[in-house]
């Protein structure tokens, strides 16, 4: 038996691993589980180059025992073995600059340490007192076993070990108890193994088979390994290979507890300038979704990593579900990893342009599919147009513009649909949009009767896509359809003639304001159609959007949020009402009709609220007796 010391300048490293990682101290299973699944998948590809000639590797798993009387864990595998030298040189040989450094370098970084440094095997001492390795090359090198208490000191003595291919064993640790239960180790390998490209066995479980045939079969109990792990999942198969149910059988594995299907999926597959596959999916968004759930899990070489995926998948695409694999991707990455790594950069962009491209091809494919899914993907789709320019300029080619009779536009063949009679006298094309049909209903038929039709856009960060889509399209603007009297939304060179003089407009506009809260509403006197409302409340486009931008985290510098709510009061001087309040001579009547009027403009823009409201509601039956 031989004794040594392991080569490392820090005096003890033991320590210090568990002092920087205590935190995440499970991960120990999973780096133990990638050492043995980086030997077996090493001796896959000699074999298959004929370098291992004779050896059996088609049913080769990973094995997983739990010793609770003894205080072991023990990790099988059937892979690469290793020899007394390369025992020496993979295990014994852990080269550091020094503690001090170490310490610096890593204070902010926990999970930094075991990734940069090779340090998976070391993760057993975070829960181990112990721990033993049996090992036996695939070559003819005679079997080794290394043992060590977690000090710097080790022996190296040799084993009766026949089969080749590694078992370590761990000597667990009294404040790490909790790793004996079956139910624990269970919790780590569904966590991250699930996947794992090498068949992983915990223990054995019972199945009913079918025994005979016809009337004479019956069930029989079966006890088999029980196998925990998927090693073929769909995002490492061709796309060509797989249904829509496949995807969708794919989502209910990933995602047990989600009971709602996804709309679609979108495969990713790509080998250069860096490796990464994977499966997005587009979930229906709700207001009860919980974006802290099922969120898109991140794999290096179907080993899980963390399902915090930002810096790797643009903002607005975080709200997908599904799985990214990429073996340039370090199993220990960290969050400052991400935002300085330029490989990171180039996922994030591809993943950016692979989604749009799929969306582009989704449209063309199958419009009326597409629209029918549109009011589910579109606050992702808008707000990846607001954060990312090359998004935006791809959006183009599917984003929709639905009017309220449910026909459905993009850009440009809106622009197109609208030009010949919403375009103004100055040579603007309006675009009229409603944010809610219902409460702007009445506007939106004022709008009807002029041949105009009406987009719906009604998401909430919609304001700041206007202002975007503004500055992109020359000579388009964006106006609610609620934020004017329809002639002075799309203004034409026609203009109505006033019934009231000059003279009559002067005397009637100070009566009205003084029967009006004067810090709210601005009056405005128009010659519009003698059809048209009396009294009509509008809301102006600009202080009305600059608010709305404000409330959702766009316009707070110009302190719009705290400015009071502001509205026009648009007056018809060619409606007979009119005419009839300027001539009424009593003044109790007089006030009457502009208060009933007011209301009722007032009721058309959800305005008229509480003792305001009963008020309205008392004096209008008084009306009808």
């Amino acid at each position: 038996m031989a004794k040594g010391n392991i080569n490392v300048s820090v005096e003890n490293i033991f320590p210090l691993i568990k002092k920087f990682l205590y935190s995440d101290h499970e991960i120990f299973l999973r780096e133990l589980i990638s050492n043995a699944t980086d030997a077996t998948s090493k001796l896959q590809h000699l074999a298959s180059i004929g370098e291992a000639k004779g050896v059996e590797i088609e049913n080769a798993q990973i094995e997983i025992k739990i010793d609770k009387e003894a205080k072991k864990i023990h990790i099988i595998d059937q892979g690469l073995g290793m020899s007394e030298e390369e025992v020496e040189k993979y295990i014994n040989q852990i080269a550091f600059s020094g503690a001090e450094e170490f310490l610096d370098k890593y204070k902010d970084n926990e999970s930094g340490i075991i990734g940069h440094f090779g340090l998976g095997f070391y993760s057993a001492f975070m829960v181990a007192e112990r721990v033993d390795i049996i090992t036996k090359s695939f070559t003819d090198a005679a079997a080794v076993k290394w043992s060590c208490d977690g000090s710097p000191e080790y022996t190296i003595e040799s084993a009766d070990k026949t089969s080749r291919g590694t078992e370590i064993i761990l000597h667990i640790a009294e404040d790490s108890l909790e790793f004996l239960e079956e139910s624990r180790i269970n919790e780590l390998l569904s966590k991250y193994n699930r996947f794992n490209q090498v068949s992983i066995k915990f223990g054995t479980k019972e199945i009913t088979e079918k025994v005979g045939e016809g009337d004479d079969a019956k069930d029989e109990k079966k006890t088999v390994d029980n196998i925990v792990n998927n090693t073929k999942p769909a995002w490492i198969e061709k796309p060509s290979d797989l249904k829509s149910e496949d995807y969708k059988s794919f989502y209910r594995e990933l995602y047990p507890s989600q009971f709602e299907e996804p709309l679609f999926s979108i495969h990713l597959n790509v080998d250069y300038p860096f490796n990464l596959t994977g499966i997005l999916y587009f979930p229906k968004v709700s207001q009860s979704m919980d974006m802290q759930k099922d969120k898109i899990q991140l794999y290096q070489n179907q080993v899980f990593v963390t399902d915090n995926v930002e810096g790797i998948v643009p903002d607005f695409l975080q709200m997908l579900k599904g799985v990214i694999d990429s073996p340039d991707i370090p199993l220990n990455v960290s969050r400052s990893y991400l935002q300085a790594d330029a490989a990171v950069k180039k996922i994030s962009g591809y993943i950016t342009k692979k989604i749009a491209d799929k969306l582009a091809s989704l449209y063309k494919s199958d419009k009326e599919d597409f629209e029918s899914k549109w009011d589910d993907i579109k606050v992702i789709i808008e707000y990846g147009m607001l954060s990312d320019d090359k998004f935006f300029e791809k959006a183009t080619k599917f984003t929709l513009y639905p009017t309220v009779d449910g026909k459905y536009h993009t850009i440009d063949a809106l622009k197109e649909s609208l030009k010949d009679n919403q375009t103004d006298k100055d040579g603007n094309l309006i675009v009229l949009y409603s944010s809610n049909k219902e409460a702007q209903h009445s506007y939106i038929e004022e709008a009807k009767k002029k041949g105009y039709n009406v987009v719906l856009l009604d998401s909430p960060i919609i304001s700041h896509l206007i202002q975007k889509l503004e500055s992109s399209n020359e000579n388009v603007k964006f106006t609610r359809v609620d934020s004017d009297f329809i002639d002075n939304l799309i203004k034409k060179d026609d203009t109505q003639i006033s019934k009231l003089s000059d003279e009559e407009k002067d005397k009637l506009k100070p009566i009205i304001e003084g029967n009006v809260p004067k810090e709210n509403y601005t009056v405005q006197l128009e010659a519009l159609d003698s059809e048209a409302n009396p009294f009509t409340v509008t809301i102006p486009e600009f202080m009305r959007r600059m608010k709305e931008m404000s409330a959702t985290g766009g316009g707070g510098m110009f302190g719009m949020n705290n400015m009071p709510e502001m509205y026009n009061l648009v007056i018809n001087t060619n409606h007979e009402l009119v005419g009839s309040i300027l001539v009424e001579s009593d003044e109790e009547k007089q006030k009457g009709l502009i208060k009933q009027a007011f209301d009722l403009a007032r009721l058309s823009q959800n305005l008229l609220k509480g003792e305001d409201l009963t008020s309205f509601v008392k004096r209008s039956y008084s009306l009808i007796k």
